[in-house]
């Protein structure tokens, strides 16, 4: 009964992660559109996405780590 009350709350934990690949996409269409824009300014719009998906991924580490905790805690 506990075992399978664990393996839906991780499994619920792991929904954060379709949501962490949605805006590591939405980071990257835009560098995409603002290069195509304007492409001089692409070294310093390139800098401004790789902040973006380092921040959306530690939310996804995070949504995973809590994961874990609840599986095998």
């Amino acid at each position: 009964m506990v075992d399978g009350a664990k393996s839906m709350g991780a499994g619920a934990a792991t929904i954060a992660l379709a949501g962490a690949a949605v805006g590591i996409g939405n980071v990257f269409s835009a560098l995409i559109q603002s290069v195509a824009r304007n492409p001089s300014m692409a070294k310093q719009s390139f800098g401004y996405a790789i902040l973006g998906f380092a921040l959306t991924e530690a939310i996804a580490l995070f949504a995973l780590m809590m994961a874990f905790l609840i599986l095998f805690v």
